[in-house]
């Protein structure tokens, strides 16, 4: 009667988001690893860039702080704080201050009140409740044939796709200002301002393959939905 539970054809609609998500992961890795052994010639690091790109952005109720992990630097609009990793908070290359002044970016983004960002940032608890419980609502419905339950989790689902696909223009807008204040305010050269990229450009493409799993998840729940319904 439910032959998907045994095998789940489905899941071939996973495929090319696992592939891309591999290649990004191991594509900023490398691309980082990479251009951290590069020293930028400011001789700056990563938390003196920050720190002065706020500066000269005019804000300066963000405070720049160290946190654990590798790769683990964000911007925390609630509590007006970057967290930069060790890599980034310490280091001196063109990796470290690229990382950095996209995280200001975020911090710009906040400050001027780009909408995207905005949109994202309101939509998080809902995305975050969606992501949590919309797999095991829609498979209890499932097993359960409980129609309403699948619908539930398939909307809940789709708060949580909805948000993956503000952040693509978030993440990238974001990138886009930190190259510009980079270059605008002389803390890189012209040919420096190519490894900068290509590090944010590899960063990017994680949130271009969380996006297409988003997205081909949401299908598969359609697609099982479907199935269910042919059965009954």
């Amino acid at each position: 009667m439910f032959p998907y539970f045994y095998w789940d054809s489905t899941m071939i609609l996973l495929l090319p988001a696992l592939i891309l998500a591999f290649y990004a992961q191991a594509k900023v890795s490398s691309t980082f690893e990479r251009y951290l052994r590069v020293p930028a010639r400011n001789g700056l690091t990563g938390a003196e860039v920050a720190r002065e790109i706020l500066r000269l952005s005019g804000i300066h109720d963000v405070s720049v702080e160290i946190q654990g992990g590798r790769l683990s630097d964000y911007y925390d609009p609630r509590r007006k704080v970057l967290k930069l990793s060790s890599d980034v908070y310490n280091g001196r290359s063109l990796a470290a201050q690229g990382v950095a002044a996209h995280e200001c970016g975020h911090a710009i983004q906040h400050d001027v009140g780009y909408a995207p960002l905005a949109i994202r940032n309101s939509i998080v608890p809902v995305a975050s409740f969606g992501s949590q419980l919309a797999f095991p609502l829609f498979f209890l419905g499932l097993f359960l044939r409980g129609e309403f339950l699948m619908t539930l989790g398939i909307l809940l689902f789709s708060a949580a796709v909805l948000f993956q696909l503000i952040t693509l223009p978030v993440e990238y807008n974001a990138s886009s200002r930190a190259v510009t204040v980079l270059e605008g305010h002389g803390f890189i050269d012209r040919d420096e301002a190519r490894p900068v990229r290509k590090v944010l450009g590899a960063a990017a493409l994680t949130y271009v393959a969380a996006t297409l799993m988003a997205v081909m998840q949401l299908l598969r729940l359609l697609a099982l939905a479907g199935i269910y319904r042919d059965d009954r």
